[in-house]
């Protein structure tokens, strides 16, 4: 389980490299990774202080520190 969550923590970050900041519907949407992995990669991502997370209207947006 944690490879795969790694693994998903690695696509997110290339991806919010590439893109710039997105909401969270758009990194699961965009990525095609699962709604859970991708929840879960946020958790490894900001516990390695990696992410900002903000809301912004009432959408959870992502971007890299």
């Amino acid at each position: 389980m944690s490879t795969t969550i790694g693994d998903a923590a690695g696509v997110i970050w290339n991806y919010l490299d590439q893109n710039g900041p997105s909401s969270v519907n758009k990194v699961t949407n965009e990525t095609g990774i699962n709604r859970n992995d991708v929840q879960r990669a946020i958790g490894w991502l900001c516990k390695e202080d990696k992410l900002i997370i903000e809301m912004i209207g009432r959408a959870e947006t992502l971007s890299l520190k």
